[in-house]
């Protein structure tokens, strides 16, 4: 391991990697299933903003320490076995998600790109995306947040753009298309809540990045909470302006709503550039992902969790290895369901990783409430924690077996992996992270 302090990120490239974590392809398509529920999505957006931002809270009370990573915060409050699992099932989670965001962002590049749709030109195009990135990656932390911050400003432009489409139509006298007229009940809204889920998803990115965040007590509560607040806010504002510039039934039909939505206003040109937008949008949280990923297959190979060669660095404290491990299970995931239709694998990770998260918000709920945050800082980690139950509810019997699955075989990797390291069972981390 090199010896020369890492490039570290500050407030703002923090920040950039949690809103671009959370807008990644999710929000792509979501107001095609939004539109048909009416009232009921904007009902659902709330509680699951109000609940996301209370686990948002949970994870900075527990993050609140020197920046090492999300398993240092939960293995020194539950132990090194829950710290481990979590951190397993995240890791997972986010590989399996890389590569649905890459097929994301090359199908989305392909409504822009004549010719660009076959099963084929999306795979290719979507392995040289998570190559480029990996190279992008292996140039350090700050040059992650960098393309963070320039890939969330271009996803932005489109939602904004609706929001101000919809601004202006109401402003100058306009009609609104009518919202959907379907009754709000518990189920209605249980089903806008378990869609609006998946898109909130991202948040926790801030606690990945082990030793490379500059003033990590501060800078990563104040990100998490900060960039979870403000993607909510906008997500609620651009779908439901998508919702009222279109007809419920035009917008159940599009492929790319807000990039219809923006034409039907300003024109084809402005319609290509917003398809171009959400393109970058997964692109971005592609960008994300890989360094994610890498941070927590390092996390756990300091410990000896996975093989210790995981935890070797480059001069600019990549773990370049880890890196390139999770890039090549994400492309060979790419390939393998190269055949499948793309919304089927796109929805079996989402299941998978919004599934094997909850386990890591029930942790870190968990975790803060050991630190005894007060009694409002209670209530609202309890809020999270019912909507954690609430979510394992709506994510369905499938998904959760999954999770369990994945769980027990980490599990068994571990033993197998540490007995190989020499590590004793109940030792936490095995060696010295970076400061």
């Amino acid at each position: 391991m090199s010896e020369a302090a890492p490039a570290r990120m500050g407030i703002w490239m923090t920040t950039a990697l949690v809103v671009g974590g959370m807008i990644g392809a999710g929000i792509v398509l979501l107001p095609v299933s939004l539109a048909p529920l009416g009232y009921n999505a904007i009902i659902g957006w709330l509680v699951s903003g109000i609940g996301v931002l209370a686990l948002a809270y949970a994870l900075a009370v527990t993050s609140r320490q020197d920046g090492q990573g999300i398993q240092a915060y939960i293995e020194r409050l539950l132990g090194p076995t829950v710290g481990f699992s979590v951190t397993w099932l995240f890791w997972v989670s986010v590989w399996v998600s890389n590569a649905a965001m890459a097929i994301a962002a090359a199908s989305a590049l392909s409504l822009v790109v004549p010719g660009g749709a076959t099963d084929v030109t999306v795979a290719l195009t979507a392995l040289a995306m998570i190559a480029f990135l990996t190279a992008v990656n292996a140039f350090g932390a700050r040059a992650t947040g960098v393309t963070a911050i320039v890939t969330v400003l271009i996803k932005l432009t489109p939602l904004v753009a609706v929001v101000l489409i919809a601004g202006l139509r109401g402003s100058g006298g306009g009609d609104y298309e009518a919202i959907a007229p379907l009754p709000i009940t518990f189920d209605n809204i249980a089903t806008a809540c378990a869609l609006t889920l998946f898109a909130l998803l991202g948040f926790e990115t801030a606690t990945a990045p082990v030793g490379k965040v500059v003033n990590p007590s501060r800078t990563i509560p104040l990100a998490m909470v900060a960039g979870t607040a403000f993607v909510a806010l906008v997500y609620v504002l651009s779908t439901t302006s998508v919702a009222l510039i279109l007809p419920v039934q035009d917008v159940q039909s599009s492929r790319a709503p807000f990039a219809d939505a923006v034409g039907a206003a300003w024109g084809d040109g402005a319609a290509t550039f917003a398809a171009f937008a959400m393109a970058v949008s997964a692109f971005g949280a592609l960008n994300g992902g890989i360094m994610i990923a890498g941070e927590l297959g390092f996390s756990m190979a300091l410990r000896g969790d996975l093989p210790k060669f995981l935890s070797r660095t480059t001069s600019r404290g990549t773990p370049i290895l880890s890196q390139l491990l999770v890039t090549g299970l994400a492309g060979a995931l790419i390939l393998l369901t190269m055949s499948r239709a793309t919304a089927g694998v796109f929805l079996f990770a989402a299941l998978l990783a919004t599934s094997a998260t909850l386990w890591l918000y029930l942790a870190g709920a968990v975790a803060a409430l050991k630190r005894r945050p007060g009694t409002l800082g209670t209530l609202f980690i309890a809020v999270g924690m019912l909507f954690v139950a609430f979510a394992f509810y709506g994510s369905g019997i499938e998904a959760n077996l999954w999770g369990i699955g994945l769980l027990a075989a980490g599990l068994a990797i571990r033993a197998v992996m540490r007995r190989a390291n020499g590590v004793p069972a109940a030792a936490g981390a095995a060696a010295a992270l970076p400061g």
